[in-house]
């Protein structure tokens, strides 16, 4: 249940783009067509599926105070937290490397579409911040931190893919002069961001329903102590007579 909750929550209601604007640059440059969208999608969702396992990998055994306990207990007072931005962009820059040579050699239509902003995935705040929300959310497993790595990077691609098929629609659409381009895109990518905070719904009714059972249960629990009570002073009047 919990991997569950974790996925459909990183999806529609922490999404990268609409809960926190994140991966702005390449979501307004690249998604003019569905075909580009669709692969600078792909490639964020294999980044943030291996990135962010292994930059939890770094965090629990090397980065936070007292990981290199391991090591020996000599090291239990060692604190590498502030290496953290470091060894993250480190070891997303390779797997974007990795992933730029695959495209390259597989799909180079692909490759000259996505141009420089392949390569740019590896600045790329959205593929940082999984990682970083992972440390500060303080994802329990490696097992929620590849969910988390692969629901993010879905948001993601969903948030392009979506962006992308309604640019191509407006493209014959009688958009004013003034809001054609990027200024109708703001305006639809606000829109959608609000249809999505409407997902929050998803996880808060299950909230709902357990305070209001508990509110039962304790008025149930005042009714049996009522109840006590009048049996408690029965048997005193009994004993007064």
């Amino acid at each position: 249940m919990e991997h569950v909750e974790l996925f459909f929550k990183s999806i529609f209601i922490d999404n990268m783009v609409f809960a926190t604007f994140l991966g702005m640059c390449s979501y307004l440059a690249v998604s003019k067509k569905v075909s580009t969208a669709v692969g600078l999608g792909a490639a964020v969702i294999f980044v943030l599926a291996i990135t962010v396992p292994l930059n939890w990998l770094l965090d629990q055994y090397i980065l936070q105070p007292g990981a290199l306990t391991w090591l020996g207990p000599e090291f239990a007072e060692y604190d590498l937290s502030f290496l953290s931005f470091i060894m993250f962009i480190a070891t997303i820059a390779t797997m974007v490397q990795l992933v730029e040579i695959v495209v390259e050699k597989f799909s180079p239509s692909l490759y000259n579409s996505l141009g420089i902003f392949l390569p740019l995935i590896a600045v790329n705040c959205a593929i940082l911040g999984g990682s970083l929300f992972m440390q500060s959310r303080e994802i329990a497993s490696l097992g929620l931190a590849l969910n988390y790595g692969i629901s993010s990077g879905i948001g993601w691609f969903l948030a392009i893919l979506a962006i992308a098929a309604i640019r191509e629609k407006i493209r014959y659409s009688s958009v004013p002069a003034p809001l054609r381009g990027l200024g109708i895109t703001f305006i639809i990518t606000g829109l959608m961001a609000i249809g999505f905070m409407s997902f929050g719904g998803m996880l808060t009714g299950g909230d709902e329903v357990a305070k209001k059972e508990d509110t039962t249960v304790k008025v149930e629990e005042k009714i049996e102590l009522s109840e006590e009570e009048k049996v408690l002073a029965d048997n005193l009047n009994k004993v007064s007579e």
